[in-house]
């Protein structure tokens, strides 16, 4: 997993402005690995626990695994808040999951998942180091919750997508794994590690407020590109300005679950 820092403020805004998953997700998990309340779950690369807290209320015990021990500290204390207490948190990245099997035991796990983070992964060497972790009939579910909200063709993203270009000197094209091209090179990684894949779409609109959107874009920058604190005012305003006369901003949200049975 390549680490940025997406430590300090960046952690908190994270926390504060990452979009959930929807429930249907973990009723896909549930049904596509018979995940129940006697399972365990890992969640690699889980950020604040986006996906880990949910899947807690699923299963036994969820570990959440980040490098980043600052988004691991909110996912903790987001936990704590909620009462959660059968979620564990472990600082490490897709490089440690080989040493997982000593800790965890082998064939334990009933999902491993990855939401958002592949794109960070070595998937070639993670893919088969999973096997050994999970129980027959578990498995990997690749969860991408939607392309960046700068990437898509309405007004108001248009917009925003070319001013943060402006401001970051460099066009904005990458898509977190969310493209096709992608998603195919995660299925045939997948595959070539002799897990059986399928995949499910959910699709849904949400309306965000300027708030979520300045939120939602400082999140998403590491802490060496977030705007110094004298900044941020000309920087929202300049913002506000391109983007609000094409309010409403109501954003389509494409969550695809790509996953890969053990059998």
């Amino acid at each position: 997993m390549t680490i940025l820092k997406f430590s300090g403020e960046v952690a908190e805004l994270y926390q504060r402005f990452r979009r959930g998953y929807p429930a249907e997700v973990f009723d896909v998990l549930a049904a596509e690995f018979g995940l129940g309340a006697e399972d365990a779950a890992l969640d690699l690369g889980c950020g604040t626990g986006q996906l880990t807290l949910p899947l807690a209320a699923r299963t036994r015990s969820v570990v959440g695994m980040d490098p980043e021990p600052d988004m691991l500290a909110q996912a903790r204390k987001a936990a704590a808040d909620r009462g959660i207490t059968n979620a564990n948190w472990l600082v490490g990245a897709d490089a440690d999951v080989p040493a997982l099997e000593s800790l965890l035991g082998r064939e334990k796990l009933g999902v491993v998942t990855i939401g958002q983070a592949l794109h960070w992964m070595d998937r070639t060497t993670l893919f088969p180091a999973l096997r050994s972790l999970l129980r027959p009939g578990g498995g990997v579910a690749v969860i991408t919750n939607g392309t960046p909200m700068w990437l898509h063709d309405d007004a108001w993203s248009k917009a925003l997508r070319e001013y943060l270009s402006g401001w970051l000197g460099q066009p904005l094209v990458r898509t977190c794994g969310a493209e096709q091209e992608e998603q195919d090179r995660y299925r045939e990684g997948l595959e070539a590690a002799g897990f059986t894949t399928g995949e499910t779409v959910i699709e849904y609109e949400d309306e965000i407020d300027l708030e979520y959107v300045i939120g939602s874009v400082y999140s998403a920058m590491p802490e060496d590109l977030l705007p110094k604190p004298d900044e941020r005012a000309g920087f929202e305003e300049r913002l506000s300005v391109v983007v609000s006369p094409h309010a409403p901003f109501v954003e389509p949200v494409r969550v695809r679950i790509l996953t890969g049975g053990k059998g």
